[in-house]
């Protein structure tokens, strides 16, 4: 069961891309000019923005996803259930100003990166990789955009958002809808009681469970222990 998923978590690990994050997305001239607080921790964020995207893909059981949506265990499902936390992850961010927002683009920035090496793990032919990529891009646009529109409505809104792009509008089973409706709700609901400045320092999320045990037990998270530097 998943065996894809277990290759594709066994291939690639934090530990490779924290020696080389801070030279993958330099600070602009723009971003320096526009204020010394964000330029003087900007390898705190990138390092942060790491650990946030790692967070989505090594905390996430993909495996009761594809079970309990009935998703196929392929590396578009990987990809459709990461996007999804992905796009949760910069809903939050995005309310911490520019840092936030910087913190943003350095998330996505490590999602491709992170999908075209798992592409080459795999041994996709370098072509067709190139070429999915350029598909993938176009509908992670249209997911972000999607799902924004779908949070920010009532629950209908959002499980046709989440038809459309999570299900590829072929999802015949309204309960399946109706879990990932609450499971977003729910997520988004706990992300936002994490306390701000905590994450951009450390970048640590943790994810409540597809289906939880305890309905009631969803409390505000602990705050992450760090050193100085944030890490």
């Amino acid at each position: 069961m998943a065996l894809l998923v277990r290759v594709l978590r066994n291939q690639t690990s934090i530990s490779q891309w924290v020696p080389v994050c801070s030279r993958l997305i330099p600070v602009s001239s723009t971003q320096v000019q526009g204020g010394r607080a964000l330029s003087g921790t900007s390898q705190k964020i990138k390092i942060a923005a790491l650990r946030m995207y790692t967070s989505c893909v090594e905390k996430t059981d993909f495996e009761e996803f594809f079970l309990r949506c009935q998703m196929p265990d392929t590396f578009n499902s990987w990809f459709l259930i990461t996007l999804l936390h992905v796009w949760m992850c910069l809903v939050r961010m995005k309310q911490e100003g520019r840092s936030g927002k910087y913190m943003c683009r350095i998330i996505v920035h490590f999602m491709w990166e992170d999908v075209q090496q798992r592409g080459r793990v795999m041994g996709v032919n370098p072509y067709i990789l190139k070429k999915n990529m350029i598909l993938m891009t176009n509908h992670f646009y249209a997911a972000i955009l999607g799902y924004d529109e779908g949070i920010l409505s009532d629950d209908h809104g959002l499980a046709a958002a989440l038809w459309r792009t999570f299900f590829n509008g072929k999802c015949e089973d309204p309960r399946h809808l109706e879990l990932l409706v609450e499971y977003v709700r729910k997520q988004m609901q706990y992300l936002d009681s994490m306390n701000g400045e905590d994450l951009l320092l450390t970048g640590e999320v943790s994810w409540r469970p597809l289906v939880e045990k305890n309905p009631q037990s969803i409390l505000k998270p602990h705050s992450p222990t760090y050193n100085d530097e944030g890490l």
